[in-house]
């Protein structure tokens, strides 16, 4: 069973809901990352009790918990320094 609002998403929900290249739990946890950062407690919630379902352990939602907040802190620091785009690029 799949909330109403589904019932008029364009074809996309195949990468949601159905089969593709990764694994449904995985993109559930990658789902569940987007919905974190962008702060969203719907997503948040259908996203972490689905990647549950698919199996995800609390461990490893531990760990998204911390990629996420991690790739944040790093993205404030060089937005706060102001840190040179092409001088990052190249860096990498």
């Amino acid at each position: 069973m799949f909330p109403g609002f589904f019932k008029n998403t364009p074809k996309v929900k195949k990468y949601q809901i159905g089969e593709s290249i990764i694994p449904k739990k995985y993109r559930e946890m990658m789902m569940l990352a987007s919905a974190a950062a962008t702060k969203c407690p719907y997503c948040q919630t259908y996203h972490r009790e689905v990647a549950k379902m698919l199996g995800a352990t609390e461990e490893e939602l531990q760990e998204l918990a911390v990629v996420v907040a991690g790739s944040a802190f790093w993205s404030n620091i060089l937005h706060v320094e102001n840190y040179d785009y092409n001088t990052f690029v190249k860096e990498l």
